[in-house]
């Protein structure tokens, strides 16, 4: 149930980032241009004063008057040889709309100047009045600057929020899955336990016969029987059974190095396989588990670990598998054992 909520609020994250970075896409596209149309307002503020001046004096300049046009004219409209743009905000356009109306009235004083002289007209009074209007357009231009400039920081405030909890959610599943995996990992080792001896059980052992690939390395299966499990059962009880089974099973790992394979296969029966190998290691090995059982039943007082065994050697067969090995070593560790009772019913007699 938490996964899927997760998943749910991921998938919400997710998206509401991808309409952040439309609306960021959009409001960067708004103030595109805007630095532009606000260095030329205040420009077109300044040499509207300046054309006024040179013609209060007497030196007439169309081809700034062109030029305050063309520039007005970009600002309206976003054409004109600046590359200006139109801001799409409503007090801006409303104030340039007024500053233009102003200069166009500013323009008909100046051909009056040029007819009658400054004095006999009302160009300064124009002209202070057209200056108080374009210094509120370019305010006005500022204004939506820094508005725009708003949305886009409290837009990126969010992108990183929305970025940071998708983070978080990722890393939360992320432990989540490594602690399953985990969960996982000693739920299947406990499946391929035994739990009595700490050895790897039946099923993992059976899973290592199940391989149908020939063995190409030198590879020694060995297969071991527990004697006289059942007569202590019977005689001692089920407890000092158990503790057999327990006591060989450490005598065996103890005696057999851990690089190499050594599960619990049955009730009495264990194999080892030992893996690039000769017989003459196998056979050391067997005499090492040999003297660790040795040396055990000599400090016992019950019942001594008694065991017959049998191995097969990868070498002595062709195209040989896992199967191979363990039908052969089997088969040697019942002639094994079939020997140590004969020897016992010569003692016997």
């Amino acid at each position: 149930m938490k996964e899927k909520i997760a998943n749910i609020l991921k998938t919400v994250l997710v998206l509401f980032l991808a309409v952040l970075v439309i609306i960021m896409m959009l409001e960067i596209r708004k103030i595109q241009g805007t630095a532009r149309v606000i260095n030329y307002a205040g420009l077109v503020r300044g040499a509207t004063q300046r054309e006024v001046k040179l013609e209060i004096t007497g030196t007439s300049d169309d081809e700034m008057i062109a030029d305050l046009d063309d520039i007005l004219n970009g600002l309206k409209y976003g054409n004109g040889g600046y590359s200006l743009v139109s801001l799409p905000d409503r007090t801006y356009q409303n104030k340039l709309d007024e500053q233009i109306s102003y200069w166009n009235k500013l323009k008909e004083e100046i051909l009056s100047v040029r007819e009658n002289g400054y004095e006999a007209t009302d160009v300064i009074a124009i002209s202070e009045t057209y200056f108080n209007v374009a210094d509120e357009t370019v305010t006005s231009a500022e204004i939506y600057s820094e508005r725009v400039a708003g949305t886009i920081r409290v837009v990126e405030i969010l992108s990183i929020l929305d970025i940071i909890m998708l983070v978080l959610i990722i890393i939360q599943q992320t432990i989540a899955d490594i602690r399953i995996k985990n969960k996982n990992k000693v739920l299947e080792k406990k499946a391929y336990v035994d739990l009595q001896t700490g050895l790897p059980n039946k099923s993992k052992c059976e899973e290592m016969l199940r391989s149908c690939e020939y063995i190409t390395e030198p590879m020694g299966f060995v297969m071991f029987d527990l004697n006289n499990l059942k007569l202590a059962n019977d005689t001692y009880g089920h407890a000092v059974g158990d503790q057999l089974i327990t006591n060989f099973a450490r005598l065996l790992r103890n005696s057999i190095p851990s690089k190499y394979f050594v599960g619990r296969y049955g009730g009495d029966e264990f194999i080892a396989v030992i893996t690039q190998t000769t017989k003459k290691e196998i056979l050391a090995i067997m005499e090492d588990v040999h003297s660790e059982v040795k040396r055990f039943n000599e400090n016992v007082h019950k019942v001594e670990v008694s065991y017959a065994y049998g191995y097969a050697f990868s070498e002595d067969y062709s195209e040989c598998t896992m199967k191979t090995l363990f039908d052969k070593a089997d088969k040697h560790m019942y002639e094994n054992k079939a020997i140590e009772k004969a020897k016992l019913k010569v003692t016997a007699q």
